[in-house]
């Protein structure tokens, strides 16, 4: 059969490679104890333990976008990331604005 290189014999790009896999599963289970255990064993006060929450939070998104859905191994990454970026943007304006609604909705009685 002919040379194996990013596609197979449909046109259809490959996924990653063991390896890859593998580190990602390590570091998404690194990334899942650490909080795990900083909760649990109370070792910091509430913001440093919600720093800690949301710092992992963030590396494990990450984690899961190179390691699992390969954002960078197509031919046009750059338009995958904006598209990324965009919905990041529409769901943090969802979020934040339901926030602010939340917070500021006094009912008149």
């Amino acid at each position: 059969m002919s040379e194996h290189n990013s596609h197979d014999s449909h046109g259809h790009e490959q996924h990653g490679s063991l390896k890859s896999y593998v580190i990602g599963f390590i570091l998404s289970v690194v990334l899942t104890i650490i909080p795990l255990v900083v909760v649990l064993n109370d070792m910091m006060e509430r913001t440093g333990t919600l720093i800690v929450v949301l710092g992992t939070a963030a590396l494990q998104f990450v984690v899961q976008l190179f390691f699992f859905m390969h954002i960078r191994e197509t031919e046009k990454p750059r338009w995958n990331v904006m598209a990324l970026i965009f919905g990041l943007l529409i769901m943090m304006t969802i979020v934040i604005g339901s926030i602010w609604i939340m917070l500021n909705n006094a009912v008149a009685h």
